[in-house]
């Protein structure tokens, strides 16, 4: 967790990512949405940098990608395509998810393959289960069907991104744990990370951010307001975690 790189945003980070690539190199500079003429920010895959995906498949694998995509020229993800550069077309044998940079995880539009998916009737659907399953599902069906081949599995789900939807059961199970607000909570956190040694014992806090007020200069309102949203994000968190788990307990499971 201390040798953890990204470029800060999700685009660029799956790029690089899938293709072993710089993320200017993959010609990801940026999300999609803000892709402009220059060149490593056209936000359009070159072909020379071949997926994972496509390797592995080529290699043998059977391969498949579930959860989002946000690495589609946003102007080529509506189902008139063109579909060489949705997941498909980037090597992936399988593709069960969205093509956005977020989604409502209540009612989502999703593509399996290049399809769309009709709208779930189940009234406690939820996108994260909904990827946990087909991961899952995935898995057991190729494995069973060519046990001897190996397989790859790329999971994106939707968490932590916003919109912040999670079940109320998992929300309600961090009622009042931030009451005492973001200055304490840092403090509680950078605790825990010398405790469990992901930083050194000497680390000192960092500066709190201009643009974030000290806790104790807000109104009640706020306060409330806050911790609400603290809690829901920490249930959301628990929540995907619980289903990425349900993910990694199936594939140990897998003979």
């Amino acid at each position: 967790y201390n040798r953890f790189h990204t470029t800060a945003l999700c685009s660029p980070t799956r790029a690089a990512l899938i293709t072993g690539r710089n993320h200017h190199t993959a010609a990801t500079g940026m999300i999609t949405e803000g892709a402009t003429g220059y060149d490593g920010y056209t936000c359009i895959l070159p072909r020379e940098c071949g997926s994972i995906g496509e390797v592995l498949r080529q290699n043998g694998y059977m391969t498949a990608w579930i959860g989002k995509n946000h690495n589609t020229p946003a102007w080529e993800t509506s189902a008139a395509g063109p579909f060489d550069r949705w997941v498909n077309g980037l090597g992936f044998d399988y593709f069960y998810g969205f093509n956005a940079g977020d989604m409502n995880h209540w009612d989502p539009i999703l593509f399996e393959n290049r399809n769309l998916v009709p709208k779930s009737a189940d009234p406690n659907y939820h996108l994260t289960e909904d990827i946990a399953d087909k991961a899952i599902a995935w898995t057991r069906k190729v494995t069973s069907i060519a046990p001897d081949k190996p397989f790859f599995l790329y999971v994106a789900p939707g968490a932590n991104h916003s919109p912040h939807h999670a079940p109320k059961e998992w929300i309600d199970r961090f009622k009042g744990q931030f009451d005492e607000g973001w200055d304490v909570y840092r403090e509680q956190t950078l605790a825990r990370q010398k405790k469990l040694g992901v930083v050194p014992e000497n680390t000192q806090l960092t500066v709190r951010s201009e643009g974030l007020p000290a806790w104790d200069t807000l109104n009640d309102g706020q306060k409330k307001l806050y911790a609400r949203m603290m809690e829901v994000f920490a249930g959301y968190s628990a929540h995907v975690d619980h289903h990425m788990g349900r993910i990694i307990d199936a594939e140990k499971q897998t003979p």
